[in-house]
């Protein structure tokens, strides 16, 4: 598997959960404010042998492993990976932007992660906009329908960038409508955005978390 970093402890990535995060390089997306852009083309740097040594050395102080990215579902390893990950013991967090619905379903099925954070970025109509590619939504579109039926825990989540506005959170807010829990995070201007765009403030920020509450069970604005 194509990993490009690791964060060997984190306290924030999987709610409750003190965790590793592996970072997988390559997307399907382009979005301009990518904090991970850096790593999205490049060949794996960190060898996945040494990935789970470290996993095992540390069995006594971690209790899960985040797969993230880049998109982890294009990694064709990525199911064998997280087999080992879970035969060592470790609940496993994915992060996803659903645009690979087979593969989701198959982890899900084969119980192989206990949670899922999907991210939405934008109403539908604005998602060439915001991701930077144009293709057909039907695998992200099953996603969402598959987590909001599905048993594994989960999160919709959504970066609350520059192109978005109040009435964008409301619809994608519509599409998820009775989720258990939606993540609005505040987008931050990094050195790798290609774009040098204000922040939202913190009022808007609240008031789309006030929005997202008449849809959603649990809502957590995260980053003001």
């Amino acid at each position: 598997m194509e990993i490009g970093g690791i964060v060997r402890n984190s306290f924030v990535d999987y709610p409750g959960v003190l965790c590793a995060v592996v970072f997988t390089t390559g997307c399907n997306y382009n979005c301009w404010y990518c904090h991970n852009s850096h790593i999205l083309h490049k060949k794996g740097e960190v060898r996945e042998e040494d990935v789970l040594t470290f996993l095992k050395k540390r069995k006594k102080f971690l209790d899960g492993v985040v797969v993230s990215g880049g998109e982890p579902t294009l990694q064709k390893d990525l199911m064998d990976f997280i087999r080992k990950v879970k035969e060592l013991g470790y609940k496993v967090k994915l992060d996803t932007n659903g645009s690979n619905f087979e593969v989701l379903k198959g982890l899900v099925s084969k119980k192989l992660v206990d949670y899922v954070a999907m991210d939405i970025k934008a109403p539908l109509n604005k998602y060439e906009m915001v991701t930077g590619v144009t293709r057909p939504l039907k695998d992200e579109q099953k996603s969402i329908e598959f987590l909001l039926t599905s048993k594994v825990d989960y999160e919709f989540r959504t970066t609350y960038s520059p192109d978005l506005n109040l009435q964008d959170i409301e619809e994608i807010c519509k599409m998820i409508k009775g989720a258990k829990r939606y993540s609005i995070q505040k987008y931050r201007t990094v050195e790798y955005n290609k774009k040098n765009m204000p922040e939202k403030k913190r009022e808007e920020m609240e008031c789309a978390g006030e929005i997202a509450k008449k849809y959603i069970k649990e809502v957590l604005v995260k980053g003001i």
